[in-house]
């Protein structure tokens, strides 16, 4: 049994258990740190469904929350790429969930 010289600070043991415990696409990270980057209230009306070529496809319950989280993409965009990180996502199309061939909300 080998010992450590000295011993690992928290934020280390931290960030290598989260990196080892990420999920291997960008999707899957996106959805796991949707609701905490965005917060409960926007998460409750959309959700991420969907990626192609770092672009994450985000179903909405109406049109109005399609565009009104459009509007938001810039700052959207800073809160995911930050809790995602080193991942980046490049982009966020939104579209009214019924529009999805039956992918509901």
């Amino acid at each position: 049994m080998s010992r450590r010289a000295t011993p690992r600070s928290l934020g280390e043991a931290i960030r290598r258990t989260r990196a080892e415990s990420e999920p291997a696409t960008l999707l899957a990270a996106v959805q796991s740190a949707w609701r905490p980057a965005l917060g409960e209230r926007l998460a409750s009306e959309a959700r991420p469904v969907r990626e192609r070529e770092r672009v994450i496809t985000v179903a909405c319950r109406a049109a109005t929350w399609a565009q009104e989280l459009d509007l938001l993409q810039v700052e959207l965009l800073a809160r995911l790429n930050a809790a995602i990180e080193p991942r980046q996502v490049d982009g966020l199309r939104f579209v009214v969930a019924d529009e999805l061939d039956g992918d509901p909300l």
